[in-house]
């Protein structure tokens, strides 16, 4: 009688216990890789290494098969420098500074775009209500800046947040720093008049500093979700409307307003650094107190 291959396997044998493969699943097989599906046609597990292996997290690259989802390289933790969290701040601070010393150049040499910026002043001078841009000029005064910018501070300081009130409250310091210093460098002529120091503007500059500081200040203290998304629009809207109410009252030329949008700007980017960076001590230390 004529031995099948069963009758030939031995106990000691690794491969007794594996059955031999059929014509039927051989073709089976064949199709099933051809198709590039890694299973076994029978629906049982698949035996290799490459069958059992598990792809990784949802977005990671070099998962077999791919996983659909966002690459890691494109989420929000990439490029995480420090306390600013992103490089997004970082471009917005080097935009704001090349911008600011290509204006500031134009103004003192006397370039092209100062030419354009007269002219467009004098073309929009005395535009408008009176008693509109006026008032709107007035946001940047400081009888009208000030108390908002207090009344802020003093709110975030009793809701236990006085670290970030103060950190507001050194920014609006530094406006007077940083301008005063450039007016007096600058040494620029006013629209209407033949005094000097108009450049950049300090009604902007505080306008800008203030409106925007309150709002990152009390953003995470409202309650109310429109709250928090109308407050940084409002105060943009504000520090604009205080510009173009210099501008048109003839106040300023437009480019003493725009440098002082570019300058604080790039305080700005400082600011939201220092809040972020309060706030994250601050969790830090509340989460080792809990342990």
């Amino acid at each position: 009688m004529k031995e099948t291959p069963r009758s030939q396997e031995t106990a000691g044998d690794p491969t007794a216990a594996r059955p031999q493969p059929r014509l039927g699943r051989v073709f089976g097989r064949a199709g099933a890789s051809s198709s590039g599906i890694p299973h076994r046609s029978d629906g049982r597990p698949p035996q290799t290494p490459r069958g059992a292996r598990r792809p990784g997290p949802g977005g990671r690259l070099g998962t077999t098969p791919p996983v659909p989802g966002r690459p890691t390289f494109l989420s929000g933790r990439f490029g995480s420098v420090g306390p600013f969290g992103s490089l997004l701040p970082f471009g917005a601070f080097a935009l704001c500074a090349v911008l600011f010393a290509l204006v500031t150049w134009q103004v003192v040499a006397g370039g092209p775009l100062r030419d354009a910026d007269e002219h467009l002043g004098r073309t929009a001078f005395r535009h408008g209500p009176a008693w509109l841009t006026e008032s709107l000029a007035d946001l940047g005064g400081l009888p009208v800046a000030v108390p908002v910018l207090a009344v802020a501070v003093g709110y975030a300081a009793w809701r236990g947040h006085s670290a970030r009130a103060a950190a507001v409250a050194l920014a609006m310091v530094a406006v007077p720093v940083l301008v005063m210093p450039l007016k007096l460098w600058t040494d620029r002529t006013g629209p209407l008049t033949v005094d000097s120091g108009y450049y950049p503007s300090g009604h902007t500059a505080t306008a800008m500093v203030v409106y925007c500081g309150a709002a990152l200040l009390l953003r995470p203290l409202t309650g109310h979700r429109t709250g928090r998304a109308w407050a940084m629009p409002v105060a943009v809207v504000l520090s604009a409307a205080t510009g173009i109410g210099l501008v048109l009252r003839g106040y300023h030329w437009p480019l003493d307003v725009l440098g002082s949008w570019l300058l604080c700007g790039m305080l700005l980017v400082l600011l939201v650094a220092a809040l972020r960076w309060i706030d994250n001590r601050g969790a830090a230390g509340t989460g080792a107190g809990d342990k």
